[in-house]
């Protein structure tokens, strides 16, 4: 049905479960994130869409553990490491006035990214969801913008 080897089935589970595996190892010894809602939690969270709105991508790395993890469902691959994702982070800022607006998914800290056009009007780009361990953020998981509505969130927003 799929059209692929047993073979090649065999080999992404295996590549699955040892990255599975590697990304459980290193956090068995984070710190627990701050409880949902609390200053301490807020405070980060302010902190990503300062650095993210202004493109100051040193603060936004400096609330970056060393193995942080990008992924981007239904994308295959992701980014690990500190180096890595604030490549990846510096592609995101370019031209443009970007926007966050916040909400959660399932618990934990989330924003529609949205970039503005050529009339001003703001234009969803991404759905972000962190994750946080002690006062850093571990892991970013990158979802397109058509999932923005299960948020309540528009695909545009209008210039201001």
């Amino acid at each position: 049905m799929l059209e692929v080897t047993i073979e090649s089935v065999n080999s992404a589970l295996k590549r699955a479960r040892a990255s599975l595996q590697r990304r459980q190892q290193s956090a068995a010894g984070r710190q627990p994130p701050p409880a949902a809602g609390s200053p301490a939690e807020d405070a980060i969270v302010a902190m990503f869409a300062r650095a993210w709105e202004s493109a100051d991508l040193d603060a936004l790395v400096a609330l970056l553990t060393d193995d942080v993890f990008i992924a981007m469902p239904p994308e295959p691959f992701g980014y690990e490491g500190r180096e890595l994702v604030a490549r990846y982070c510096a592609r995101q800022f370019g031209a443009g006035r970007r926007y966050l607006v916040p909400t959660r998914a399932n618990g934990q800290p989330a924003f529609g990214a949205y970039l503005r056009g050529p009339a001003g009007v703001r234009h969803a780009t991404a759905f972000y969801v962190l994750t946080l361990a002690g006062g850093q953020i571990c892991a970013m998981t990158r979802f397109d913008n058509s999932v923005l509505p299960w948020f309540g969130l528009p695909r545009s927003l209008p210039s201001r």
